[in-house]
């Protein structure tokens, strides 16, 4: 039951914040707008969501890598962060009708992963999105996998980061795994914490950002 209650909180709440993106004119006012939607699903489901280490962000543009352990994992992205970070998704999720509309509503960028001519396309639009000022927010993974371990991390976040100048942050998304498992179709009410653990630099931020998540959630390393 409580699994039936989530499902029809989130579809109303995702219909609704898509209604009023295709409204809203302003690509901030429209990310302000979604993240409330998405504090608001985990407020009603009962799920305490809370953020440690805001204090941390710079106040310059840079890309987030976070761990990717559940489907959750963006909404408690955008639930978190403010409106200045754009999401670098999997392409698949452009065929999703509306998710792949809402998404792009919200200025995310999506990145093909297996074609490489294609993926390089990609690599360059997302570029001169990090040129135009706008933070970035990858999950490096690329991927969910059931076993409860922190997966290799793609190169794109820190290919990015290292050609835009930007620096790295790297985030633990704890709970996410309790409360919605990538094998399981049951939610549970269990808390949520979205942990900004440190500001990186250079050309280690891709294996020190992936060694500090896997010690801030306890997971080991693939």
């Amino acid at each position: 039951m409580y699994t039936a209650y989530c499902l029809l909180v989130f579809t109303l709440v995702a219909v609704s914040a898509l209604a009023l993106n295709l409204l809203i004119p302003g690509l901030r006012a429209r990310r302000t707008l979604t993240a409330k939607f998405a504090r608001a699903f985990f407020r009603i489901c009962g799920i305490a969501l809370s953020v440690h280490g805001a204090q941390r962000l710079p106040s310059v543009p840079c890309v987030i890598v976070a761990n990717h352990a559940s489907y959750l994992d963006g909404v408690v992205a955008c639930a978190a962060l403010p409106p200045d970070f754009a999401f670098v998704i999997k392409k698949e999720m452009v065929r999703m009708p509306l998710a792949g509309l809402l998404l792009r509503r919200l200025g995310s960028e999506f990145v093909e992963r297996f074609d490489r001519r294609q993926s390089a396309s990609d690599a360059r639009r997302v570029l001169k999105t990090a040129a135009s000022g706008q933070s970035l927010v990858f999950f490096p993974e690329g991927t969910i996998d059931a076993t409860p371990q922190i997966g290799k991390f793609q190169r794109g976040a820190f290919a990015t980061a290292a050609r835009s100048g930007m620096p790295i942050v790297a985030v633990a998304i704890h709970g996410t795994r309790a409360v919605l498992a990538p094998d399981s179709r049951i939610m549970r009410r269990k808390p949520i914490r979205f942990e900004i653990l440190a500001i990186l630099h250079g050309s280690e931020a891709r294996t020190q950002s992936r060694a500090l998540i896997a010690e801030a959630v306890g997971e080991p390393l693939a």
